[in-house]
């Protein structure tokens, strides 16, 4: 074996030394967590590194870990306080509007009464109800290609947002309704604003809820 050989093999071997004794150290304190306890005065003598204070003890190091551990849980729970109070609005808003929609005795009286409280309660631009007629038609193609699961959620392209809204949107929800009516393929065409809105990964729990009154109501007429 050459000197350059043996100098390359011997400079692997005191790289690689280092890392297995911080492994040998980190398994046997795994397996001895009470190592600390026979030894208290190590303990106060570890220093680690802090961005802002240069060097901390390792139990001001655990203090701060703490500190911020109770932030994220607070702001957890603030944000699960904030997503149940949404749901109970939506809820609550869900079971009005059902009452409301139970009232209708036309078509136009659903449809404008839909508009107007979504509208309201959400502040979307656009709420219509769009029936699918021709099997060669634009909006039919859109019924097939953006909704065969039953819902679209997300942006659309210029042609199709001029076809469903006449005019450019920021997001939208589409659904499928299928009464039992004279007309057997509506589209439930919300739209927003906000292209951010309505994302496609977002629950249609709501929506599912909304099109299965809509389509019994429907079927009435």
């Amino acid at each position: 074996m050459t000197n350059s050989a043996m100098t390359k093999k011997q400079s692997e071997s005191e790289k690689t030394l280092p890392q297995l004794e911080a492994e040998l150290v980190y398994e046997y304190l795994t397996d001895n967590p009470d190592f600390f306890e026979k030894f208290p005065d190590l303990l106060a003598t570890i220093r680690l590194p802090h961005q802002q204070r240069g060097t901390v003890s390792i139990v001001e190091r655990q203090q701060e870990a703490l500190r911020q551990k109770v932030v994220r849980l607070e702001e957890e729970v603030t944000t699960l306080m904030n997503i149940a109070s949404q749901n109970e609005r939506i809820l609550r808003f869900n079971t009005d509007l059902a009452f409301k929609l139970m009232t209708c005795e036309d078509f136009d009286t659903l449809r404008r009464l839909l508009a107007d409280e979504l509208k309201r309660e959400f502040g979307f631009t656009n709420v219509r109800l769009i029936t699918v007629h021709k099997i060669e038609d634009e909006v039919m193609q859109i019924w097939k290609n953006r909704m065969s699961g039953g819902f679209y959620l997300g942006r659309l392209t210029q042609d199709e947002s001029q076809k469903l809204f006449g005019s450019q949107v920021g997001s939208v929800a589409l659904s499928r309704l299928t009464p039992e009516s004279e007309c057997k393929r509506i589209i439930l065409a919300v739209a927003s604003p906000n292209a951010a809105h309505f994302q496609p990964d977002m629950d249609t729990l709501f929506l599912a809820q909304l099109c299965k009154l809509l389509n019994f109501k429907l079927s009435q007429f």
